[in-house]
């Protein structure tokens, strides 16, 4: 089997001289001139490859950085390592301007994925698919939402009786969505825990599942599951880039998609979140 080891210095050049493992999938690894890199595992086939596709494409928007990307081999993906820091309200202000640069420099389409990016890529351990549409509500209800529903219900996780809800939902997803906006770059899974606040005072965002979509999606992420100094990340976003009214009503029609997903990884409890975001937007 490869060691971490070995796609290390096959990816980077040089030779290892320690290796710490992390959590889950991942290994810490020190060159021999110093540098660390972490070694990530991936556990899907093509994961890795769209993992540092969509890094790439992320980087080169010149908005919030992510960490140097040394390559990929099947099931693996080397990346440098970011040494950790503390968030701030000075820092989560940059964040905020930096997202709105990302978001900024736009995609193809919605669905698009990014440039050398699998069609068939991936949410966590999920699969999403990236087919690029011209239409933002047809697209997220055919090809994030009702696929998710129909597993969950496919599941028992949900009932056909409150599936009805969601696809409410879907058929005013046109009323719903708000001002028609161009495609933004998004990373696609930005919860907490792919944001990595860094000792220089900078933001790295990891792991995307990143796509042309609507920018208040990766706004809904970020609070979906709680971000430290979220209020500024807000703040320093809407300097940036005004949000179009009434955008923080629609911030559940943005969580269905993840909400789902989880619903059919880990259960009820993220199908009820789900269906309480779905009745919010039905009644908002």
């Amino acid at each position: 089997m490869t060691a971490p080891a070995d796609v290390a210095a096959r990816l980077t050049g040089r030779a290892v001289s320690t290796l710490r493992p992390l959590s889950g999938d991942l290994t810490e690894a020190t060159l021999d001139d110093g540098r660390v890199v972490v070694v990530k595992r991936a556990r899907r086939p093509g994961a890795a490859r769209a993992e540092e596709a969509g890094l790439r494409w992320l980087a080169r928007a010149g908005g919030v950085r992510v960490p140097v990307v040394h390559g990929h081999e099947e099931g693996w993906l080397v990346l440098d390592r970011v040494a950790p820091g503390q968030p701030s309200r000075a820092a989560a202000l940059r964040f905020g301007r930096e997202l709105a640069a990302l978001h900024a420099a736009g995609a193809p389409a919605f669905g698009a994925p990014p440039p050398g990016g699998p069609a068939e890529a991936f949410i966590g351990l999920a699969p999403m698919r990236n087919e690029p549409a011209a239409d933002w509500p047809r697209w997220y209800a055919e090809q994030r939402v009702l696929p998710y529903l129909r597993r969950a219900v496919d599941a028992g996780t949900l009932r056909s009786g409150e599936a009805a809800v969601v696809e409410r939902v879907c058929e005013r997803l046109p009323a719903l969505a708000g001002p028609a906006e161009p495609p933004a770059r998004l990373h696609g899974d930005l919860w907490n825990g792919n944001v990595l606040w860094g000792a220089d005072g900078r933001v790295r965002l990891i792991d995307p599942a990143a796509h042309g979509g609507h920018r208040e999606t990766d706004l809904a992420m970020l609070r979906l599951f709680g971000c430290p100094h979220l209020e500024a990340v807000l703040a320093g976003y809407g300097e940036a880039a005004p949000l179009a009214a009434g955008w923080a009503g629609r911030v559940g029609v943005h969580q269905l998609f993840p909400l789902l997903v989880h619903a059919v990884l880990f259960g009820r409890g993220y199908a009820e979140q789900a269906l309480s975001a779905a009745r919010a937007a039905l009644s908002g």
